[in-house]
C-alpha cells in the first residue's frame, strides 16, 4: 500500500493534504479578520468585558488545538489535558510568589516543567489504550489536582493570586498587549501543526492511530511518534495555562478539574477533530453559547447539554467538518 511504502521508506516525499476548495482558507482568514476586529469594538463600545470574553476564547482556543494533536490526529483520547493549563498557571504563579517576574523566566519554567511532566505520564499511559488510557491519564490529571489542593502554601483548592504578571517590557499588564500576543501565539500553533500534519512524522501518527500494529509491521515504532506529539500537545495546553494566569492574575486547582479536561474534549468534538482550525471553531462556539445561555436562564446546563449532543450527532466531524474532511490538515 502507498501509506505502507512510504512509512517504511525514510526519504519518502512527505505526504500532501489532498486538493480542494478554497472555502477552509477563506473562512480561516475571515476568522482571524474577526479575532483582529474585537480590540476595535471593545475600544468603540468601551466593553474592556469583550476583549477579556475573547482573551478567554482564545486561551481556551490555544488549548483545544493542543489537545486536538493528540486526540483528532493521533487517536490519544486524554482526558487528563486540563492538567497542563494548570501546569502553565501554577508556573507563572509560583515564580511570581518568589519575586521572580521575568516573562522569558515564566516561559521556560512552562515548557521546562511541562515536559518532565508530559514525558513520563504520556510514557506511563501510551503503554495502554483504549479506556485504559483514558483512566490512567484522568487518574494522573486527579493526582495533580489534589496536589495542587493540598500545596495550602500556594493556596490551597482557594487558589495562588498573582502579585506580579509576567513582565514583557511595556507590555505588561496590557489587556490589548495580551489578547494580540494570543492571537499571534494561535496563528504560529496553527501554521506549526499545519506542517507538522502533512510531514512524514504527521503521516505515522495518524496511520498510528488507524492500525499500530500495520505502522510496526513495516519497520517503524510508533511508540516515539505519539509520545512526541502528546508532549507537544501538552506544551501547547501549557502555554494556554501560561496566558489565563496573566488573564486573570490568578492560578487555582479547578484549572486542572476533570471537568475542565472534559469541556476541551467537547470543544475538539464541537469544532472537528482532525481538522486543524476545528478546535478554534468550537472553543469559541462552546464559550459563545454557554456566555449566550447564562444571560437567558439560570439553568443554562440544561439546555447546552442536548445542543452540544444534537450538533455532535448530526455533524460527525464537527462544525469545521463541514468545510474541511479530518486529516486534511486544514
Amino acid at each position: 500500500m502507498k501509506m505502507e511504502s512510504s512509512i517504511s521508506n525514510p526519504n519518502a516525499p512527505a505526504a500532501r493534504a489532498p486538493a480542494g476548495g478554497s472555502w477552509p482558507a477563506v473562512l480561516t482568514g475571515l476568522i482571524f479578520v474577526l479575532f483582529l476586529l474585537v480590540p476595535v469594538y471593545a475600544s468603540v463600545a468601551d466593553s474592556a468585558y469583550a476583549l477579556l470574553q475573547f482573551s478567554r476564547i482564545l486561551v481556551f482556543a490555544l488549548a483545544a488545538v493542543g489537545l486536538n494533536l493528540a486526540l483528532g490526529y493521533g487517536g490519544l483520547v486524554s482526558f487528563g489535558h486540563a492538567m497542563y493549563i494548570g501546569i502553565g498557571a501554577y508556573c507563572v504563579a509560583i515564580a511570581s510568589h518568589y519575586g521572580a517576574d521575568s516573562g522569558v523566566l515564566h516561559l521556560l519554567l512552562v515548557v521546562a516543567v511541562t515536559a518532565l511532566v508530559a514525558a513520563p505520564v504520556g510514557l506511563i499511559a501510551l503503554r495502554t489504550h483504549g479506556i485504559a488510557f483514558i483512566m490512567i491519564t484522568l487518574a494522573l490529571a486527579q493526582m495533580f489536582y489534589f496536589l495542587a489542593v493540598g500545596l495550602k502554601q500556594y493556596g490551597g483548592d482557594e487558589g495562588l493570586p498573582i502579585r506580579q504578571l509576567s513582565r514583557f517590557g511595556t507590555l505588561t499588564g496590557s489587556h490589548l498587549g495580551l489578547y494580540l500576543a494570543l492571537l499571534a501565539c494561535l496563528a504560529a500553533s496553527l501554521l506549526l501543526l499545519r506542517r507538522v500534519i502533512r510531514s512524514r512524522f504527521g503521516l505515522i501518527l495518524r496511520a498510528s492511530s488507524m492500525d499500530a500494529r500495520r505502522v510496526r509491521a513495516v519497520g517503524t515504532a510508533p511508540l516515539g511518534y505519539r509520545l512526541l506529539a502528546y508532549v507537544l500537545s501538552a506544551e501547547l495546553c501549557a502555554l494556554a495555562g501560561f496566558f489565563l494566569a496573566n488573564l486573570t492574575a490568578f492560578a487555582s486547582p479547578a484549572y486542572m478539574a476533570w471537568t475542565a479536561s472534559g469541556e476541551l474534549i467537547i470543544m475538539v468534538l464541537l469544532g472537528g477533530a482532525g481538522t486543524l482550525v476545528g478546535p478554534v471553531v468550537g472553543a469559541a462556539g462552546f464559550l459563545l453559547l454557554e456566555e449566550g445561555l447564562k444571560g437567558l436562564t439560570d439553568h443554562w446546563m440544561i439546555v447546552m447539554g442536548p445542543v452540544i449532543v444534537l450538533i455532535v450527532l448530526f455533524l460527525r466531524n464537527g462544525l469545521w467538518g463541514m468545510f474541511a474532511s479530518p486529516g486534511e490538515g486544514r
